[in-house]
């Protein structure tokens, strides 16, 4: 019985803090779905037409520029 206390003790212990890889692992897939949700959003971005970009207030060239600084990054 007493070794039982001492096992989950020592695996809540582990499992309080996160390891630097999972930690890494986490920050990158958190950074590439940020940037597939950019992407998708500036796909529908560049699918509208002049008109429908003048009604929410941007131009084509605009959007062009915005797409040409996002694949810089």
């Amino acid at each position: 019985m007493h070794g039982s206390t001492t096992i989950l003790a020592t695996e809540s212990r582990r499992s309080a803090k996160p390891s630097r890889l999972l930690t890494a692992l986490l920050s990158f897939y958190r950074w590439t779905a940020r940037k597939l949700r950019e992407r998708h959003n500036l796909n529908a971005v560049m699918e509208l037409s002049d008109e429908q970009l003048k009604d929410i207030g941007l131009s084509r060239y605009q959007t062009e520029s915005d797409v040409h600084l996002y694949c810089r990054d």
